[in-house]
C-alpha cells in the first residue's frame, strides 16, 4: 500500500509538472512572434525591401518577403493579435516605436504585449507577462 501510495503521488507530480496552462502557450507564442519579427527586420534591412507584419484570419504573413520564408500560423489555437494593425519592419535601421499585443481566448482571457523602442529588439514588455 505504501509503494502504490508514493507512485500515485510521484505520477501527480509529474502530470502538474507537464501541464502546459493557456498563459505558457500565450507567452512561447509572444517570444516566437518576437524572433520571428527580429528575423523580419533583419531580412528587411539585408534586402532594402520593406517588409510588414500583417494579421490575418488563420495568423499572420511578412509582406516583402518571399512566401513562406518565415512561418505564417500561430502554433497554440486560441492566440490571435488584438488589433489588426500591420507593423513596419524595415528596411530603415531605425523604425518607429512598435507594439502588437496578443491574446488567448483561454478562460480567463489573457494578454501579452510585445514592444519595440525601434532601436531594441521586439521584447515582451515589462510587467505584461500573463
Amino acid at each position: 500500500m505504501v509503494v502504490i501510495a508514493i507512485m500515485g503521488l510521484a505520477s501527480a507530480g509529474v502530470s502538474l509538472a507537464m501541464r502546459d496552462t493557456a498563459g505558457e502557450q500565450l507567452s512561447r507564442e509572444a517570444e516566437r512572434l518576437a524572433a520571428l519579427l527580429e528575423a523580419g527586420r533583419a531580412a528587411s534591412r539585408a534586402s532594402g525591401v520593406p517588409v510588414r507584419w500583417q494579421p490575418t484570419d488563420e495568423g499572420f504573413r511578412f509582406e516583402g518577403l518571399q512566401a513562406q520564408s518565415l512561418p505564417e500560423r500561430w502554433l497554440s489555437p486560441g492566440v490571435s493579435p488584438v488589433s489588426s494593425q500591420a507593423i513596419t519592419l524595415g528596411p530603415e535601421p531605425v523604425i518607429g516605436p512598435q507594439r502588437v499585443q496578443l491574446s488567448n481566448q483561454a478562460t480567463p482571457p489573457r494578454t501579452v504585449t510585445l514592444v519595440s523602442d525601434g532601436l531594441r529588439p521586439f521584447a515582451i514588455e515589462a510587467g505584461a507577462a500573463p
